[in-house]
């Protein structure tokens, strides 16, 4: 079948063909530097249901989208999380289907997460020290995590990787110890800088920062990485590891920001179609289905429509409080 031009151009003529989808605020962990200790979740009422998500995620693909990556909070926490991802993966036209996990509940479901069309699997691991494990994530078993990647090792994905907020004085002078990890289990790792979203107690953010530059020359020390060209659809920057397979990751929204080329919008778990990352620029699609039952064309409509307010670019200041108070898990990862 003819597949129609892609219709999500924005006004600055960026293509629009990768949607990152929060299926839950939800989560086990309670990372320092995502949410509060104490996190009041949206009630059901105010989320959208699994089938609205469908519904959404079928008319983006409609409009060129191509590739889908699954957030949460934590995503698969919620009930129906894979059978949704099971119908998702059907979709014709849509090239790869992704996912975003803290890997607490990998070891179960890794080999359903296969069966349902997944190619990719992002993991959040910010230590591989239990103590400092259990500081920075607050509720989290580090020993869990590391049977969920070996679970998802065994089920033979595309590609793993690994994901690490590094804060300094926290966990920065393990980044080698990071990517000797990823290299023993032949799969990449991304760093990326603290992202200021939401308010969180108990966490300096401004003296917690430490930049990809300060990542990469330590890692010097113990590792030759040669620049890569190779990209996965996200803003990440590579370097491959001399001698291996595994693949460096930076993502730096403060120190290389990496607007010019965004691809990417983000449906939040209240039903915001959200244009950027750092803005509060967004269409209330919930409204729409809600309003507009079963009309496609309204949905799609509104969605097109949206891509005239997408933002040039984010405005990040790791020094002041954040002008985006909702939270990384509300937002999706």
């Amino acid at each position: 079948m003819h597949r129609q031009q892609p219709l999500l151009i924005d006004r600055f003529g960026r293509k629009v063909d990768y949607l990152r989808i929060s299926i839950t605020d939800r989560c086990d962990f309670r990372c320092v530097y995502c949410m509060s200790e104490t996190m009041e979740f949206l009630p059901r009422g105010q989320i959208l249901s699994l089938e609205e998500i469908f519904e959404i995620t079928e008319a983006f693909v409609e409009l060129g989208v191509t590739k889908i990556r699954i957030t949460g909070g934590e995503p698969l926490v919620r009930k129906g999380a894979v059978e949704l991802l099971e119908k998702i993966g059907q979709l014709d036209g849509l090239h790869e289907l992704v996912l975003t996990t803290n890997g607490s509940q990998l070891k179960t479901l890794a080999l359903p997460l296969k069966q349902t069309g997944v190619k990719r699997i992002n993991i959040s691991l910010d230590t591989l020290i239990a103590d400092n494990f259990r500081a920075i994530t607050r509720t989290g078993d580090l020993d869990q995590v590391l049977r969920g990647i070996d679970a998802a090792l065994d089920c033979n994905f595309e590609r793993i990787k690994i994901n690490s907020v590094i804060l300094k004085n926290k966990n920065h002078r393990e980044v080698g110890d990071l990517v000797q990890f990823a290299v023993d289990k032949g799969i990449d790792i991304s760093f990326i800088e603290e992202m200021p979203l939401g308010t969180v107690n108990q966490h300096d953010r401004s003296s917690a920062y430490y930049s990809s530059d300060c990542i990469k020359t330590d890692l010097t020390t113990r590792f030759s990485l040669l620049a890569s060209t190779e990209k996965t659809g996200g803003p990440s920057v590579y370097f491959k590891v001399q001698g291996t397979q595994t693949r460096v990751g930076f993502i730096s929204p403060h120190s290389a920001n990496f607007c010019s080329s965004c691809n990417r919008v983000r449906l939040t778990v209240e039903g915001r179609l959200l244009l950027c990352l750092g803005n509060e620029h967004s269409v209330d699609l919930k409204q729409i289905i809600r309003t507009h039952p079963g009309d496609k064309n309204a949905l799609k409509q509104a969605i097109v429509d949206a891509m005239l307010i997408k933002p040039e670019k984010h405005e990040f200041d790791i020094h002041e409080q954040p002008v985006i108070l909702r939270h990384m898990s509300v937002t999706g990862g």
